[in-house]
């Protein structure tokens, strides 16, 4: 005879009790600012699209476009 799922016990550091990490702020970036990129090094932000949902940066005369989450962004 098989127990019913309702009468299972959980132990408390059971690995499949814990909650989701939430995920970490966006950060906000206004026209100007210096910023450092993990492949691209050191750059200015040229202009801020929507709401902050992408900036055009400028790398030394090379100019990109990043999309949000800026995961290998930092702001200087």
């Amino acid at each position: 005879m098989k127990q019913s799922a309702g009468s299972r016990r959980h132990l408390p550091s059971s690995p499949f009790n814990r909650p989701a990490q939430a995920a970490p702020p966006v950060e906000c970036f206004d026209v100007g600012d210096r910023v450092s990129h993990d492949q691209f090094g050191l750059g200015r932000i040229l202009a801020v699209e929507g709401d902050n949902d992408a900036v055009l940066i400028d790398f030394s005369g090379r100019q990109g476009r990043i999309l949000s989450p800026y995961s290998k962004l930092t702001k200087l």
